[in-house]
Protein backbone atom coordinates (compact mmCIF):
# COMPACT_ATOMS: atom_id res chain seq x y z
CA UNK A 1 0.00 0.00 0.00
CA UNK A 2 0.96 3.42 -1.02
CA UNK A 3 0.77 6.61 0.80
CA UNK A 4 1.58 10.06 -0.36
CA UNK A 5 2.97 12.70 1.65
CA UNK A 6 2.94 16.64 1.67
CA UNK A 7 3.30 19.52 3.85
CA UNK A 8 3.42 23.07 3.62
CA UNK A 9 1.50 23.76 0.70
CA UNK A 10 0.05 27.60 2.01
CA UNK A 11 -2.90 28.18 -0.25
CA UNK A 12 -0.83 27.49 -3.51
CA UNK A 13 -3.86 25.20 -4.70
CA UNK A 14 -2.08 25.10 -8.39
CA UNK A 15 1.30 23.59 -6.74
CA UNK A 16 -1.13 21.33 -4.09
CA UNK A 17 -2.89 19.93 -7.63
CA UNK A 18 0.59 19.34 -9.01
CA UNK A 19 1.80 17.18 -6.08
CA UNK A 20 -1.40 15.17 -5.70
CA UNK A 21 -1.93 14.31 -9.63
CA UNK A 22 1.69 13.06 -9.62
CA UNK A 23 1.20 10.69 -5.98
CA UNK A 24 -2.04 9.36 -7.40
CA UNK A 25 -0.15 8.30 -10.61
CA UNK A 26 1.83 6.61 -8.46
CA UNK A 27 -1.81 4.87 -7.11
CA UNK A 28 -2.00 6.31 -3.61
CA UNK A 29 -4.15 4.47 -1.13
CA UNK A 30 -3.73 8.39 1.48
CA UNK A 31 -2.48 11.17 1.33
CA UNK A 32 -1.06 12.58 4.58
CA UNK A 33 -0.80 16.42 5.34
CA UNK A 34 1.33 17.65 7.28
CA UNK A 35 0.16 21.35 7.96
CA UNK A 36 0.28 24.81 6.75
CA UNK A 37 -2.74 23.71 4.69
CA UNK A 38 -4.60 26.83 4.10
CA UNK A 39 -8.74 26.86 3.16
CA UNK A 40 -8.22 26.69 -0.51
CA UNK A 41 -6.36 23.55 -0.76
CA UNK A 42 -8.12 22.21 2.33
CA UNK A 43 -11.28 22.54 0.19
CA UNK A 44 -9.49 21.21 -2.69
CA UNK A 45 -8.28 18.05 -0.80
CA UNK A 46 -12.05 17.68 0.49
CA UNK A 47 -13.14 17.19 -2.98
CA UNK A 48 -10.68 14.29 -3.66
CA UNK A 49 -11.71 10.58 -3.81
CA UNK A 50 -9.14 9.63 -1.82
CA UNK A 51 -8.73 10.10 2.75
CA UNK A 52 -6.67 12.95 3.69
CA UNK A 53 -5.38 12.80 7.01
CA UNK A 54 -4.12 16.23 7.99
CA UNK A 55 -2.87 18.13 10.95
CA UNK A 56 -2.96 21.90 11.34
CA UNK A 57 0.38 24.24 11.03
CA UNK A 58 0.82 27.11 13.00
CA UNK A 59 -0.57 29.62 9.86
CA UNK A 60 -3.59 27.20 10.33
CA UNK A 61 -5.44 29.35 11.99
CA UNK A 62 -8.81 30.13 11.32
CA UNK A 63 -9.43 26.84 8.88
CA UNK A 64 -13.01 26.03 8.31
CA UNK A 65 -13.02 22.72 8.77
CA UNK A 66 -16.79 21.96 8.79
CA UNK A 67 -18.56 19.20 6.96
CA UNK A 68 -15.47 17.64 5.43
CA UNK A 69 -15.96 14.47 4.33
CA UNK A 70 -12.64 13.30 2.63
CA UNK A 71 -10.35 15.17 5.23
CA UNK A 72 -9.75 14.32 8.67
CA UNK A 73 -8.04 17.54 10.14
CA UNK A 74 -6.61 17.02 13.50
CA UNK A 75 -4.33 19.09 16.35
CA UNK A 76 -0.84 17.58 16.79
CA UNK A 77 0.11 15.63 17.50
CA UNK A 78 -2.03 12.64 15.89
CA UNK A 79 -1.63 9.21 16.01
CA UNK A 80 -3.39 6.78 13.76
CA UNK A 81 -2.72 3.76 12.03
CA UNK A 82 -3.03 2.49 8.34
CA UNK A 83 -2.37 -0.96 7.40
CA UNK A 84 -0.89 -1.96 10.91
CA UNK A 85 1.32 0.44 11.06
CA UNK A 86 1.46 3.11 13.70
CA UNK A 87 2.04 6.74 12.58
CA UNK A 88 2.36 9.98 14.67
CA UNK A 89 1.90 13.04 12.86
CA UNK A 90 2.84 16.63 13.03
CA UNK A 91 3.77 19.91 11.76
CA UNK A 92 6.07 21.43 13.83
CA UNK A 93 9.11 19.03 14.94
CA UNK A 94 8.60 19.04 18.84
CA UNK A 95 7.65 15.64 19.53
CA UNK A 96 10.24 13.76 17.38
CA UNK A 97 10.34 10.44 20.07
CA UNK A 98 10.51 7.32 18.25
CA UNK A 99 6.81 6.22 19.85
CA UNK A 100 5.44 4.82 16.18
CA UNK A 101 6.51 3.31 13.56
CA UNK A 102 6.28 6.54 11.30
CA UNK A 103 6.50 9.81 12.54
CA UNK A 104 5.43 12.58 9.92
CA UNK A 105 6.50 16.46 10.27
CA UNK A 106 6.33 19.55 8.34
CA UNK A 107 7.42 23.29 9.11
CA UNK A 108 10.78 23.23 8.02
CA UNK A 109 10.05 23.46 4.43
CA UNK A 110 12.88 20.74 3.84
CA UNK A 111 12.98 16.63 2.71
CA UNK A 112 14.32 15.13 5.25
CA UNK A 113 14.52 10.73 6.07
CA UNK A 114 16.22 8.85 8.65
CA UNK A 115 15.56 5.62 9.90
CA UNK A 116 16.23 4.92 13.65
CA UNK A 117 14.01 2.94 15.47
CA UNK A 118 11.43 4.60 13.57
CA UNK A 119 11.23 6.42 10.32
CA UNK A 120 11.08 9.90 11.01
CA UNK A 121 10.03 11.79 7.47
CA UNK A 122 9.38 15.65 6.35
CA UNK A 123 8.07 15.92 2.84
CA UNK A 124 9.74 19.11 1.91
CA UNK A 125 7.50 21.91 1.09
CA UNK A 126 4.60 21.79 -1.79
CA UNK A 127 4.64 25.39 -1.86
CA UNK A 128 7.95 26.36 -3.19
CA UNK A 129 8.32 29.17 -1.20
CA UNK A 130 11.89 28.87 0.04
CA UNK A 131 13.16 26.98 -2.85
CA UNK A 132 12.09 26.45 -6.39
CA UNK A 133 10.66 23.40 -6.25
CA UNK A 134 7.67 21.37 -5.39
CA UNK A 135 8.25 18.47 -3.55
CA UNK A 136 6.25 15.33 -1.80
CA UNK A 137 7.14 12.01 -0.78
CA UNK A 138 6.16 8.71 -1.29
CA UNK A 139 6.00 5.74 1.33
CA UNK A 140 5.81 1.67 0.38
CA UNK A 141 4.31 0.70 3.48
CA UNK A 142 5.08 -3.01 2.03
CA UNK A 143 8.32 -2.55 1.90
CA UNK A 144 9.01 0.98 3.91
CA UNK A 145 10.35 2.44 1.14
CA UNK A 146 10.53 6.16 0.94
CA UNK A 147 10.96 8.02 -2.88
CA UNK A 148 11.68 11.82 -2.13
CA UNK A 149 9.28 13.03 -5.80
CA UNK A 150 10.22 16.57 -6.64
CA UNK A 151 9.70 18.84 -9.79
CA UNK A 152 11.39 21.98 -10.78
CA UNK A 153 11.57 21.91 -14.38
CA UNK A 154 10.23 18.36 -14.58
CA UNK A 155 8.77 15.60 -12.07
CA UNK A 156 12.18 13.56 -10.89
CA UNK A 157 12.13 11.15 -7.96
CA UNK A 158 15.02 9.41 -5.70
CA UNK A 159 14.51 6.13 -3.70
CA UNK A 160 15.72 7.21 0.04
CA UNK A 161 15.10 5.69 3.17
CA UNK A 162 15.45 1.72 2.34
Amino acid sequence: MKIGIISDTHDNVTNTKEAVKKLQELHISYLIHAGDIGQRVLEYLDSLDILSIAVYGNTDRGLDASGLKNVRLHKPPYYFEIAKTTFKLMHEPYFLTPDSDVVVFGHLHKFSCEKAKSLFLNPGEVCAREKPRIECALLDLDTMEVKYIYKEQAWKSEEVCK
